[in-house]
């Protein structure tokens, strides 16, 4: 089967960083799914594998964390779904990735393709939404109240894929006053038709706009995006016993003693934790996935696809992997068939 991978770190830019390559064809046991891929979308943590994950001699990785596809196998163990299902997920960070026409994955973190969209249009859901949804009602739990605070979630990063479906679930699932950021006037237009409440500027310091908003300090505070560059402005605008999570690797370490003043809980979002520990409650993965699927096919939630570059291969894998590591994305980009 064709496959596209890369068999030791480099920059983007070189030649062999993502190359086309022939992989025999996987086997599903077990819990597994055998799906054959119709579409994927490229997120960060693309990048940061690719740019440092070390490879053994002769092997090869292949990437790719989100997809939309059809079953064509099952193993043993698989109760949820059968041959012939279109499916749509993230997969897991420890296993070999989509960016291949047929990819084996437990059937407890799939969902069903929601049945209004195409494959190219699912499959720029599956990672951003299970991040944003586990972040902001399984780590922060924005449904229980910050006593005294604001009813409110700042959204650092409105525009990027997981800001973009956490401003959507929030405006649906929650009664928050969304405050979420922007800084150039096609992503702040684009925000604002998500349903964010309010636009500021990241460019700019975040607390006196909080502030001029006269709603209050904050209950919540989700970071998914250089969060080391805003984190002082996050303590000085997020309401005592507040709630922060956060999603990027900070560049710089935090000093937790500063949340410590306003009694903080800080919460980290990693949503390949459950598939990589197979953790208890793996199969909520599975569960959130069928939400999501639900409330786009009742026109509650959109897909957030901005950009296709055509077939999955290696020559347009490089170009999604370069405008990502650009910063300047607005939603997801995504390729399809092969």
């Amino acid at each position: 089967m064709r496959a596209v991978a890369f068999n030791k770190p480099q920059p983007i830019d070189a030649d062999t960083a993502l190359i086309d390559i022939e992989l025999p064809m996987p086997q599903a046991t077990g819990h597994d799914l055998l799906v054959e891929i119709r579409a994927v979308s490229v997120n960060p943590v693309d990048t940061k594998v690719r740019a440092s994950a070390a490879v053994e001699d002769g092997q090869y990785r292949v990437l790719g964390y989100d997809a939309a596809g059809v079953v064509k196998a099952v193993g043993s163990e698989v109760t949820l779904f059968e041959p012939g299902d279109e499916v749509f997920y993230a997969g897991a960070v420890n296993r070999q990735g989509t960016n291949a026409e047929y990819h084996l994955v437990d059937e407890r973190i799939v969902g069903r393709k929601p049945a209004s969209l195409s494959f190219e249009e699912a499959a720029a859901l599956p990672l951003t939404a299970i991040t944003a949804y586990e972040a902001m009602f399984h780590r922060m739990k924005v449904q229980d109240p910050v006593p005294g605070a604001a009813n409110a979630v700042l959204i650092i990063g409105g525009a990027g894929g997981v800001g973009s479906v956490a401003i959507q679930l929030a405006r649906r699932l929650t009664d928050l006053t969304i405050i979420a950021t922007g800084s150039r006037p096609e992503t702040k237009a684009w925000i604002s038709e998500l349903g964010a409440h309010h636009v500021i500027d990241h460019s700019q310091p975040l607390a006196p706009q909080v502030e001029a908003l006269g709603i209050g300090f904050p209950a919540f505070v989700f970071s998914t995006t250089q969060t080391e560059k805003h984190v002082a402005d996050v303590l000085e605008l997020i309401a005592p016993q507040g709630r922060f999570s956060l999603i990027d690797d900070p560049k710089e370490p935090m000093d937790l003693r500063r949340f410590k003043r306003k009694s903080l809980s800080i919460h980290w979002e990693m949503m390949f934790a459950r598939p990589v520990w197979q953790t208890a409650d793996m199969i909520e993965q599975h569960k959130l996935l069928n939400r999501v699927a639900d409330m786009v096919d009742a026109g509650d939630i959109r897909t957030t696809l901005n950009e296709t570059y055509g077939a999955i291969n290696a020559a347009n894998l490089k170009r999604a992997h370069s405008m990502i590591e650009s910063g300047r994305t607005k939603g997801k980009i995504v390729l399809s068939g092969f």
